[in-house]
């Protein structure tokens, strides 16, 4: 028996998809919130979309230093996004019936109402494995 067995893949929890309703202002014919599908991200696919999602600022007062800034709103937008199973955000149709060309558009456009995103976004984050919100986590860095 191997010193690492007990971190082979074989003895890693598989974590499963959620069910969750975004929004109530989609409900199917019993008046009930539509609930959504959301798959688990990767450690590495959370890496790409922060990537993707983050810019070098200058320093103010030094030329030619720069530092790295990541647009929350973007992140969270893809996070969501890249998590959703269904309704598929990607599907032409359902962007045709809401007038946006993108994912992230279509997503806004359903989950419409400022109070329900936040909740959203911090429901996602917890289910993504995120213990803090970012709104925490910059509260803790200015203390």
């Amino acid at each position: 028996m191997s010193k690492f067995s007990r971190f082979m893949k074989a003895n890693k929890v598989e974590k499963k998809n959620e069910m969750h309703a975004p929004t109530d202002s989609l409900m199917d014919e019993n008046g009930e919130a539509l609930k959504w599908e959301f798959r688990h991200i990767g450690s590495k696919e959370n890496e790409e979309l922060r990537d993707s999602c983050t810019m070098e600022v200058q320093v103010t007062g030094k030329p030619n230093l720069f530092r790295p800034k990541l647009n929350t709103s973007q992140y969270l937008s893809k996070m969501i996004v890249a998590s959703t199973v269904s309704p598929d955000l990607y599907d032409k149709e359902l962007q045709d019936s809401y007038g946006v060309m993108t994912p992230e558009d279509l997503l806004f456009a359903m989950v419409d109402e400022a109070g329900e995103y936040q909740e959203f976004t911090a429901w996602m984050q917890k289910f993504q494995g995120f213990t803090k919100s970012f709104d925490d986590k910059v509260d803790d860095a200015k203390n």
